[in-house]
């Protein structure tokens, strides 16, 4: 049978829609919007499981020696001013107000009390304090925190039913879904605000696993450490951080997805701390000049700038240059996937890797280490030498650099350690492209185009035998107080300045 009518054919479509059996039970689940597309029901069913966070932050006792405030005659303006200054910080009589901060948080289980916000919220407290939808409010003790991801466990008592919410999989969202959000703004209390994903996976510079939610849904202070819904009432972020020149919502939010915090979260309940999972690399992106350097296709992966010595990664046979493909059959797609994958590896696990060396595919089993056990072991202590004065030596005009022999009063004057070989820079002009590539004054060119060099004039025939080579950059390791990292000079636009900058003949 063929349908003519739009009208006929859009009927028999939403009878179909209607008798389906997933419609059918997707209405029959609790959180979900009503009849006519309105939040109601759904903040109805979720608010009672969000909570108000108050934390009182230990104040600092004021010296004992801090000199009284000079007499003033009865009645004067100067007086008053003093006394109310004395009261504020506990003197004179009046206690002192001890700071305070305000946030959101919600409960992941009922029966153990247990209330998930972030760590900035509870950050060195001295007094949690946790309001429910009734404004009934208990003390909440501290189960565990984690800086990195900006997480932390609370934990009530109380003998009244609390209201538990799931997690959701923060992976399946996609750009313009809806999205709620619940929270304690400016200490309002219970706000619910509505508005879609504008963006995924951004890094806002805040820590190592950066991979937030963005958001127009209205988010402002307090509402830190608040859950963010779908449509189906799962929690699949937790609003965290705002972009307002102002202070107030302009419609920029972030929110940690619940991808990454509900493993942190594991975690804590289980060990009252986080256990990461650990490489022993220091990482970073691999740029298209890079990626060229390297004859590579495509500018992806993690570029391995260095080891920790007796580190995972060093006993697996990884090297500085190596690029990391991909991590148990997962594609590094860009160098910040890779810390979030290790993490959430097992500790003392066998993984294995994918990795470029040499203009060639290789693997590698490693088996992964603790993050935190290294952390408390201190292998990630170095020293930071002060740079010292600008030193003459061999010019490279091709990229703009002047590079020096490492003698033994160079590195005292530049605070250069006695394991670190390569040539000094010790001039960068300006405008050049290794200013524009940000190589500054003392730091150590330790390998060029993978090579080690320790002789400034063969490091200049380096740059020189590239550009004949008909090569479009030139990968350098450098070593800068102690930080190990590539960076990739181009030639053929300095080739064209050097070109453009010569006078005509006449």
């Amino acid at each position: 049978m063929r349908l003519k009518s739009p009208v006929l054919l859009m009927s028999v479509l939403l009878l179909w829609a209607a008798l389906s059996p997933g419609v059918q039970a997707q209405s029959k689940n609790p959180f979900s919007l009503g009849p006519s597309g309105s939040f109601a029901d759904l903040a109805e069913a979720l608010l009672p499981a969000v909570v108000n966070i108050a934390s009182t932050q230990k104040m600092e006792e004021m010296p004992e020696n801090m000199p009284m405030p000079p007499q003033f005659p009865p009645g004067s303006p100067f007086e008053d001013f003093f006394d109310q200054f004395m009261d504020r910080h506990g003197h004179g009589g009046a206690p002192a107000v001890p700071p305070a901060s305000l946030g959101s948080g919600f409960i992941i289980d009922a029966e153990k009390g247990y209330i998930v916000t972030n760590n900035h919220v509870v950050r060195d407290a001295e007094e949690v304090r946790v309001t429910f939808q009734d404004d009934d409010t208990v003390v909440a003790e501290v189960v565990g925190r984690d800086e990195k991801t900006d997480l932390a466990v609370l934990k009530v008592k109380t003998d009244k039913k609390l209201t538990a919410l799931r997690f959701g999989d923060s992976d399946v969202l996609r750009v313009g879904d809806w999205v709620l959000a619940i929270g304690n703004p400016f200490g309002l209390g219970g706000t619910v605000t509505a508005g879609i994903v504008s963006a995924r996976q951004r890094d806002i510079q805040s820590g190592p696993y950066d991979d937030f939610i963005q958001t127009d849904a209205s988010i402002n202070r307090g509402n830190s450490g608040g859950p963010m819904f779908n449509l189906v009432g799962e929690v699949i972020g937790i609003n965290t951080a705002i972009f307002s020149p102002s202070g107030g919502s302009v419609g920029i939010g972030f929110a940690i997805p619940s991808a990454l915090a509900r493993p942190v979260v594991d975690q804590i309940l289980k060990y009252g701390h986080t256990r990461r999972g650990w490489l022993g690399v220091r990482i970073q992106s691999v740029t298209p000049e890079i990626a060229d350097s390297l004859s590579l296709e495509h500018s992806t992966g993690a570029l391995v700038a260095s080891l920790t010595p007796g580190g995972p990664a060093e006993k697996a046979g990884l090297k500085a240059g190596d690029v990391i493909l991909e991590f148990n059959g997962q594609e590094i797609s860009a160098m910040r996937n890779l810390p979030r994958l290790v993490a959430e590896t097992e500790i003392n696990s066998e993984a294995e890797i994918l990795y470029w060396r040499a203009g060639k595919k290789d693997t590698t089993q490693v088996k992964v280490g603790e993050l935190e056990k290294a952390e408390e072991e201190g292998v990630f202590e170095e020293g930071e030498p002060e740079p010292g004065p600008v030193v003459a030596g061999v010019e490279v005009p091709l990229v703009g650099l002047t590079l020096k022999a490492l003698s033994d009063p160079v590195r005292r004057e530049f605070g250069i350690q006695k394991e670190v070989n390569g040539v000094l820079v010790g001039g960068v002009k300006d405008l050049s492209e290794a200013a524009q590539k940000g190589l500054l004054e003392g730091d150590v060119i330790v390998e060029i185009n993978q090579k080690p060099v320790t002789d400034p004039k063969e490091a200049a025939r380096s740059f020189e035998g590239a550009a004949q080579e008909g090569r479009s950059s030139v990968l350098l390791l450098l070593n800068r107080a102690g930080d190990v990292r590539f960076v990739a000079l181009k030639l053929e636009k300095v080739v064209e300045q050097k070109s453009n900058d010569e006078p005509e003949e006449e």
